[in-house]
């Protein structure tokens, strides 16, 4: 008997063996019933079975064992397949264990039924586990997807639900810093409460550009007119004031004005200068210069201190493979990039601007920014 006939005769023996495994999977989910146990399989075999049914030329067999197969314009039992076993909560090497278990199965059931070795039953197991592998890729395919756009919305709901409880603790320490009755004590409180919000404002701001990035938006860029110089210098006062052991200089010349959305460009000049003053070495200046020609504005912000290896530098402004190793609290120039120089790299990119970065021990760590002046 044929393989593919084999199979179409004898699906209950083959679910009930999908079954048997799929029960052994452990899974921080509630038990699934038979049918949740055997979701797809029935029409993944059926579709198995109807591919080895179907003439293959040389070039489509090489082309499938290369993972280009053909590709159904709906979603195939495959893909529906994993993204329900994710939502059970399945893993990915569980759900390919699956794969491993039903191809064993079928195998092993057909050649006790008897075997030959006909040239079309090598046949028969060479486009068996084709069609297989073509299952298994549109699965694994599916699951990542699916995995990747859960991640990037629920990124994105955290990052916007979590705006209303800090909005609340703002404001209730507002309210309270204005009670004669706080004594030095209470304000002191009242202060590092408003400080630590601050800060996680910070982060949720961060999360839900990283977000917005993520869901392909991108960080939305709102130009006017804007003098440079004077955000630059508001920036460096608030930072002096937060970093009061950090010797930070700013130096420009005049202002430069052009077409920039004032509050991301302070994001950017923030974010740089404040891990240049978190991470710089304190015995030595932060110099921060802003300068313009007409043509391109050029900001750039040097700290002296353990420098950034050469081999993590191609990958400072990947969130996925920044440099990032310091972050868990050892000290070093490096300590705690990561997220905020994305986004500042993603800003200037909405500017038209670039952003570069070099760092030896006898120049120091040096950000660059190049932002070009459209009046």
């Amino acid at each position: 008997m044929r393989l593919s006939d084999f199979i179409l005769n004898n699906l209950e023996p083959i679910l009930q063996a999908w079954e048997e495994f799929a029960r052994s999977v452990d899974t921080p989910m509630p038990p699934l019933n038979p049918k949740g146990l055997r979701n797809h399989a029935e029409y993944i075999l059926r579709t198995v079975a109807l591919d080895m049914r179907t003439a293959q030329t040389p070039q489509e067999q090489i082309d499938k064992s290369h993972g280009l197969g053909p590709i159904a314009e709906d979603e195939s039992a495959a893909q529906s397949h994993a993204i329900t076993r994710l939502a059970a909560g399945f893993t990915m090497d569980q759900m390919v264990s699956e794969y491993r278990a039903l191809r064993s199965s079928v195998l092993r059931l057909w050649l006790a039924h008897g075997y030959g070795g006909e040239d079309h039953q090598i046949l028969d197991m060479i486009r068996f586990n084709e069609a297989i592998d073509q299952a298994l890729v549109e699965s694994i395919a599916a699951y990542g997807q699916a995995v990747e756009t859960t991640r990037k919305q629920v990124l994105g709901v955290l990052g916007h639900d979590l705006r209303t409880p800090l909005s609340a603790v703002t404001l209730g320490a507002d309210l309270l810093r204005q009670t004669e009755e706080l004594g030095t004590r209470g304000k002191k409180i009242i202060s590092q409460i408003s400080t630590s919000v601050q800060s996680a404002n910070q982060m949720v701001n961060d999360l839900l550009d990283l977000a917005r990035c993520n869901l392909g938006t991108g960080i939305p860029v709102r130009p006017e007119n804007t003098d440079l110089s004077s955000v630059c210098r508001a920036v460096v006062d608030e930072l002096i004031i937060a970093h009061p052991k950090a010797h930070i200089i700013f130096n420009a010349t005049g202002s430069v004005t052009g077409q920039y959305d004032p509050s991301r460009m302070a994001q950017v000049f923030s974010n740089l200068i404040g891990n240049a003053a978190r991470h710089g070495s304190p015995q030595h200046p932060i110099n921060v210069s802003l300068k313009g020609d007409g043509t391109f504005a050029c900001f750039c912000v040097q700290n002296y201190g353990k420098p950034i290896p050469r081999s993590e530098l191609p990958s400072l402004f990947n969130p996925e493979g920044r440099y990032s190793k310091y972050s868990e609290g050892e000290p070093g120039a490096s300590s705690g990039l990561g997220l905020g120089l994305f986004i500042a790299a993603q800003i200037v990119e909405g500017h038209g601007g670039t952003i570069e970065v070099e760092s030896t021990l006898e120049q120091g760590t040096i950000f660059r920014v190049t932002l070009p002046v459209h009046k």
